[in-house]
């Protein structure tokens, strides 16, 4: 059975960018000296989601830093707009959040990381996400892109655990009750 993840980090009043998609407040407080978890969790991982904002903050990256097939989640964008270096290793599709994850259950991938604010979003409110890793960063930014977006129903979530680092940062995981 495929299923889907997120890890992802927040303000702590719940904005995962500022309104211009600027993430500088976030690479300024993570330090390389902590261990976040990202290797262990990604170790785990078949293939990556990502939404199309998140992918284009990405894509002058070099070297890429994506160790993981990535799919690209855009009604706009076309694989001829992929950089000629990441034609083998992004693809771009098109899909409702059910289609991509029956397209990759087919394909054979069992664990997909969603990555991006809207993506992570569409794919909750279409009860596909099963466990999310939080980390919350202790800066208030007042406004910006917000974590989670309005759902039809309340959306219950188990506590896995909570650690604490001493840059201040504090992670949660959750697993998403059904």
């Amino acid at each position: 059975m495929i299923t889907g993840h997120a890890f992802i980090a927040t303000s702590l009043d719940g904005f995962i960018a500022r309104s211009d998609g600027d993430i500088a407040w976030l690479l300024e407080r993570d330090n390389p000296d902590e261990d976040h978890g990202y290797d262990a969790f990604i170790a785990d991982i078949d293939i990556i989601l990502m939404g199309r904002g998140t992918f284009d903050k990405m894509r002058a990256t070099r070297p890429w830093v994506y160790s993981r097939p990535v799919v690209v989640m855009s009604s706009t964008m076309t694989q001829s707009d992929l950089p000629d270096d990441l034609v083998e290793k992004v693809r771009v599709a098109n899909n409702t959040p059910e289609e991509a994850m029956h397209m990759l259950e087919i394909e054979g991938h069992r664990k997909v990381y969603v990555d991006g604010g809207l993506l992570i979003q569409s794919f909750i409110r279409a009860g596909l996400i099963t466990e999310m890793v939080i980390t919350s960063v202790p800066v208030l930014l007042g406004e910006g892109r917000r974590l989670f977006g309005k759902v039809a129903a309340d959306i219950s979530l188990r506590h896995e655990g909570t650690k604490s680092f001493p840059s201040g940062l504090v992670q949660s995981h959750y697993r998403i009750e059904a």
